[in-house]
């Protein structure tokens, strides 16, 4: 059996929301463009303030698995838009393209053989690509659950589906 080959394909799965996961695609596309700025009762942020800190967040990790010269934002201002930031369609869907990019690089850093995924990154602290694309899997996992649930307190989904 080859097991980097098996290890990939698990990372990937789920990357891609496989398993218990919701998948990206499936959560953000019917979410009603007339809900992205509401806040639903005892929840902080907007779903497109949670969806735009996905974006920023995974960025980040992606950036820094690939780049030694990537510099974080700040921690946590940097990784949220601001309180009373607001999107229209057109920033919604920019989130949405620059998430679904940033998100397929992460899947081609983990389909390429000629990475070593237990390696540690050379600009690192010990970090691997492994381990930075499980944090990537991890985050938005969590995130895509809050999603749903401010869809759902919203009343923007009709079924468990």
């Amino acid at each position: 059996m080859d097991t980097d080959k098996a290890l990939r394909e698990h990372l990937l799965y789920v990357l891609r929301g496989g398993g218990a996961h919701a998948d990206f695609d499936s959560v953000v596309k019917d979410f009603p463009v007339e809900l992205i700025n509401e806040r639903a009762e005892n929840i902080p942020y907007t779903a497109w303030q949670l969806l735009e800190h996905m974006r920023i967040a995974q960025w980040d990790i992606l950036e820094f698995s690939r780049n030694a010269r990537h510099v974080s934002p700040p921690w946590p201002e940097g990784y949220w838009p601001k309180d009373k930031e607001r999107a229209d369609r057109a920033a919604w869907e920019k989130t949405v393209k620059a998430f679904s990019a940033d998100l397929k690089a992460m899947e081609d850093l983990v389909e390429d053989s000629s990475i070593d995924l237990f390696a540690p990154i050379a600009h690192g602290e010990g970090q691997t690509v492994l381990r930075e694309a499980l944090l990537v899997a991890d985050h938005n996992a969590y995130h895509l659950g809050a999603l749903v649930t401010i869809k759902r307190t919203l009343g923007a989904v009709k079924s468990d589906g």
